[in-house]
């Protein structure tokens, strides 16, 4: 088998740790269910003073607190794609070398035949 030229790697091309990925994705779902709690606060303090165009804050608190944990939910779980391989690179089917057939009569093994016994 044929080795591969060895490739650096370098820092720049390495992942960020998982402890990195999910301390980002806890800070942003605090922020993302934050935002939500402002959204139910606020609605409520607009109720309490009977705001100007309540008709339209009202909805847009509503759907501020419905969706927002949706999708915190989702980012929060949301995380890059796990290495196929993380030891060795495997070919791929399309760089996997063709089989080997019998081509010539030197590939096929020599059987020998004691005539005499």
């Amino acid at each position: 088998m044929k080795r591969q030229a060895y490739e650096p790697i370098l820092i720049t091309d390495a992942p960020r740790s998982q402890d990195d990925q999910l301390s980002s994705r806890q800070r942003r779902y605090v922020v993302m269910m934050s935002i939500r709690a402002v959204c139910l606060v606020g609605g409520a303090v607009l109720v309490g003073v009977q705001a100007p165009l309540l008709w339209l804050w009202l909805p847009l608190c509503g759907v501020g607190m419905v969706l927002i944990p949706w999708l915190a939910v989702l980012i929060a779980n949301d995380r890059p794609p796990k290495e196929e391989h993380r030891m060795f690179r495997r070919p791929s089917r399309r760089e996997a070398p063709p089989p080997r057939s019998l081509a010539g009569a030197e590939e096929r093994p020599h059987r020998v035949i004691d005539a005499e016994l």
